[in-house]
């Protein structure tokens, strides 16, 4: 079971980060202010995110609460903070390529931090499963 829950949240990320990327270059394309589009492009990237994690990888079938998008932000938040931090020194410490470093930096940040943060603060199962 948890096996499935990470690898499906971990797809699910994938997507988001497609859809993340997807909506800042499309915005950028037509002349959308590059800050602007990437702001837009996280936010899309965050409900996307959550959603197929809140129905999919978790299976949480509760309604939408504002506690539960308030912890969801802050995982958030703090995922962004990691990466930005891994990015710092993975590419510009140690000069590795940006994409490379992002996805290396992608991927520790999951495993570490984002699915364990929002396994045990956003979507906690149920005490029968």
């Amino acid at each position: 079971m948890e096996a499935r829950r990470f690898a499906a949240a971990g797809l699910n990320g994938a997507i988001a980060t497609v859809v993340d990327l997807g909506t800042l270059v499309g915005l950028a394309h037509f002349g959308i202010a590059v800050a602007v589009a990437a702001f837009f492009g996280c936010c899309t990237g965050a409900v996307t995110n959550y959603t197929l994690n809140k129905y999919l990888a978790f299976r949480d079938r509760t309604p939408v609460a504002a506690g539960q998008l308030a912890r969801f932000t802050l995982v958030a938040v703090a995922t962004g903070l990691l990466t930005a931090g891994g990015m710092e020194l993975v590419a510009v410490q140690l000069g590795a390529p940006v994409v490379l470093a992002k996805a290396i930096c992608a991927v520790v940040v999951f495993a570490v931090w984002s699915y364990p943060a929002q396994r045990r603060l956003v979507f906690s199962a149920p005490a029968y499963l």
